[in-house]
């Protein structure tokens, strides 16, 4: 059974969130401030945390990076702010997901069981499996990413969208096709959420790399990775 952490201060929205994922068979904890939240993470270990921006004490943005420092462990971020600026940062600081209130409580159920399961794909990779393209190294397995020669964080959804491309080096992939691959499904508005993962993988890569252009951006079409 997983466990969700759901950390919003609109009591009655955590409740409501928390009986539709108990129905689907996990295991849910509420919390209701920021404050305490990362001490929570480290007691309960949770599979996965829903998080709301706006929190008396510690807010979302920060609980978030403050998590990313030592822990790949997927975060849906919730939140009443539907400004373009405001996902933006939430992704670019490793959010893995962003969903604007007011929401339906099934589709926060299918996002939590599409960021879990894509997750548990990557951890059940049968093998160690390296992959090389110019610089880069990839171990699916260890999910550990190195640009000449240096280690590099990634988000799960950096990673994602970085496994995809290192695959088929120099193809190119169209936002769509990178949305369907990493993330299992399409919502408005998600195209931008992919602009903002790309520029988050390419600064990166290319601040370690001498600032050389790794992801190239095919106007009109997608994405590609160089293979030089």
């Amino acid at each position: 059974m997983d466990r969700i952490l759901i950390v919003e201060d609109e009591e009655k929205i955590a409740l409501l969130v928390s009986d539709y994922l108990k129905k689907e068979g996990f295991e849910t904890i509420c919390h209701h401030s920021g404050s305490g939240v990362l001490e929570l993470v480290e007691k309960l270990s949770p599979a996965l945390l829903l998080l709301d921006l706006m929190l008396p004490g510690m807010d979302g943005l920060t609980i978030c990076k403050e998590i990313r420092k030592t822990s790949q462990m997927p975060i849906i971020m919730l939140t009443a702010k539907i400004d373009e600026i405001d996902r933006l940062i939430g992704l670019e600081i490793g959010a893995d997901d962003y969903i604007c209130k007011p929401f339906s409580p099934r589709e926060v159920v299918a996002r939590v069981k599409t960021v879990l399961r894509r997750s548990a794909q990557a951890a059940d990779s049968p093998a160690a499996k390296k992959l090389v393209a110019g610089d880069i190294e990839m171990n699916e397995e260890s999910r550990e990413v190195t640009i000449a020669g240096q280690a590099v964080s990634l988000t799960p959804s950096e990673f994602g969208l970085l496994q995809v491309m290192i695959h088929s080096p120099g193809r190119v992939f169209s936002r769509s096709e990178l949305i369907d691959r990493v993330q299992g499904y399409h919502f408005d508005g998600y195209d931008r959420t992919v602009d903002s993962h790309v520029k988050n993988l390419r600064k990166k890569l290319s601040e370690i790399n001498g600032n050389k252009e790794v992801i190239t951006t095919i106007y009109g079409v997608g994405y590609k990775l160089k293979t030089d």
